[in-house]
């Protein structure tokens, strides 16, 4: 039986413009980098925002097939599916209050998952058949992040007044569950690869560790200053964060901390990345810069600590340009609003970077 929040849900999406299901041509348009003369695709116009979801969320295909991301062309924000070898978009959800930065692929690739309002949905890809799987309870708040562990459980926050709770949901069939409990917002839950840990964040940004049971959770040990985007490396040894000094005029630099001895080190000094992101072995990263006179997309090489700019993003705002590799590492994907509203852009780069062979897991 449906709860009156799932019912009140189920209402409002049949009011939502749009049709799910609706297919579109391809709207890439490539064009010469100004700054570099590299060529640059925009795979969605500018007249309406596209949107990358989460930075730590998985989005595209393991085979780096197809992309998800999130649009409002039908009015209200929608999830849309982008095939990479031709461009056509496909809309795959039509309910309103769709929280776009919430869209993950499921471990099996052939489902996703996202919140709208209060709901947890899951979505067949192929059929677009959703499943309400959770609605949080009466007197608690959703929180910040929404990501999805290897064994299909989803990790997120809920919040009450002081308090936060870290839930467990798992996907296919179960019972919600809660993790631990803090006296502060807990933010962006990301599992461990290969471990029952959990790193997720404080209201101050610092960076927590804690067992799948929630137990020994602990302050991990960064650098001093604020600690910017972290992300668990594919093989879970270390955790890689941007960390930002105090003083602005120093740079920001890609650190790495290993959580299992209590280490931390610097990676690279950066050309002040805001946002960045790394192919799967992190021998190679993708930045953003925050830069007001060079606003640009970089790849820094780990072991000659060497940058080259690849293209300008002009972004108004920088930390929002999420740059991220495909799998393969071929190609380079990040948005912008450059040229109107939010607009999802190309690079490839397989004659800079080494192809990665497709995860088979």
């Amino acid at each position: 039986m449906l709860s009156s929040s799932m019912l009140a849900a189920r209402a409002m999406a049949a009011d939502l413009e749009g049709a799910k299901g609706e297919q579109f041509e391809s709207e890439w348009k490539r064009y010469a980098d100004p700054a570099t003369e590299l060529d640059v695709y925009r795979l969605t116009e500018p007249t309406y925002s596209s949107t990358l979801p989460a930075y730590y969320n998985r989005v595209i295909s393991r085979n780096s097939a197809f992309l998800l991301f999130c649009c409002d062309r039908p009015g209200l924000p929608a999830a849309f599916r982008m095939d990479l070898h031709g461009g056509a978009t496909r809309q795959l959800t039509d309910r309103k209050e769709l929280d776009g930065s919430s869209l993950n692929l499921l471990p099996d690739n052939r489902s996703f998952c996202y919140f709208a309002d209060r709901t947890l949905y899951t979505v067949n890809l192929a059929t677009l058949r959703e499943r309400e799987v959770y609605t949080i309870p009466d007197g608690w708040e959703r929180g910040t992040g929404l990501t999805v562990g290897a064994e299909g459980h989803a990790l997120f926050p809920e919040r009450n007044a002081e308090r936060s709770r870290l839930r467990s949901v798992p996907l296919a069939q179960g019972m919600a569950r809660t993790i631990l409990e803090a006296p502060f917002a807990i933010a962006d839950p990301i599992e461990r690869p290969g471990r029952t840990q959990i790193l997720y964040r404080d209201a101050d940004q610092r960076l927590w560790l804690t067992d799948g049971d929630g137990r020994h959770p602990r302050q991990l040990k960064t650098a001093v200053g604020r600690t910017g985007p972290a992300n668990w490396a594919t093989d879970g040894h270390s955790i890689l964060y941007l960390n930002f000094p105090e003083d602005r005029t120093k740079l920001n630099a890609i650190r790495e901390c290993t959580p299992d001895d209590d280490g931390d080190k610097l990676v690279a000094p950066t050309s002040q990345y805001v946002q960045f992101g790394s192919n799967r072995d992190t021998s190679v990263f993708v930045g953003a810069s925050r830069n007001a006179a060079s606003p640009v997309i970089l790849i820094l090489l780990r072991v000659t600590r060497r940058e080259l700019t690849l293209c300008e993003h002009k972004a108004s705002h920088p930390e929002t340009v999420s740059p991220m590799f495909s799998p393969d590492a071929q190609r380079i994907y990040f948005q912008s609003d450059r040229h109107g509203r939010p607009a999802l852009y190309s690079l490839h780069v397989e004659r800079l970077v080494e192809k990665i062979e497709a995860d088979k897991g």
